[in-house]
């Protein structure tokens, strides 16, 4: 069941864990629409936008780190991953 408000789902209990499917298909929701939005700043050819974007993507991911409580060391991780992420789909919205 792939679905944003599963917890408040009649039965969702009895789901708690997502299974590997769902997970994937989450991760390439999220894929696809971080390339869409990319592909469509990148038509314009904005340096500055894409830019902005990093700057915001970091500060949301610092702001929900902190509210999570991670350490530093993971926070550092989740930092690098957003980064790779927000990259690879950069160039995946370059190449097409």
């Amino acid at each position: 069941m792939l679905t944003v408000s599963r917890d408040y789902q009649r039965g969702g209990e009895h789901f708690a864990i997502p299974t590997q499917g769902e997970v994937e298909g989450r991760l390439l929701v999220s894929e696809v629409v971080a390339v869409t939005c990319l592909r469509e700043l990148l038509k314009k050819e904005h340096a500055p936008v894409l830019a902005r974007v990093r700057r915001h993507v970091m500060r949301d991911v610092k702001r929900r780190c902190q509210s999570m409580k991670l350490c530093a060391e993971d926070q550092k991780a989740v930092e690098d991953y957003a980064l790779q992420v927000l990259n690879g789909a950069n160039e995946e919205a370059r190449s097409s």
